[in-house]
């Protein structure tokens, strides 16, 4: 079986925030931070080379395949920040619609500016998120 290639680092995060060349870029991935961080009370942790990640929790697929991913997080990508949250929580797609410019995939949000968004509906999407990502994979 592959060994996972996004697991948590040892890396700075300062340092993959310093590396964002777009300062209005780095300066709203590190307010999103700062937002994720005191919504949860966890601490982001670098994942791989790209993702800045909250707590952590472990899957395992019908395959066999298992690991451990963040229960929550972002990266700043070529066309957006994208965000890592659940596809399935409660309030979502109510949260979403208030939310302000965005579009999803299935468990990312990718938003352009934090100026485009709401951010105390982005607070409630990430704290809705990781509370089912706790009750689903009985994380204390």
């Amino acid at each position: 079986m592959a060994k996972n290639k996004t697991t948590e680092t040892d890396s700075s995060v300062a340092a993959y925030l310093e590396a964002i060349p777009n300062e209005k870029r780095r300066s709203d991935c590190t307010a999103i931070i700062e937002l994720i961080t005191t919504e949860t009370g966890l601490v982001p942790k670098l994942w791989g080379t790209s993702i800045v990640g909250f707590g952590s929790y472990h899957y395992k697929y019908e395959s066999g395949h298992e690991g451990d991913a963040p229960l929550t997080g972002l990266s700043s990508r070529a066309n957006a920040i994208t965000l890592y949250l659940g596809s399935n929580f409660d309030q979502r797609e109510e949260l979403l619609q208030k939310l302000g410019k965005h579009k999803t995939g299935k468990g990312c949000l990718y938003i352009q500016k934090l100026e485009d968004i709401d951010t105390n509906v982005l607070r409630q999407l990430v704290h809705n998120s990781v509370e089912s990502m706790k009750a689903r994979h009985q994380i204390a």
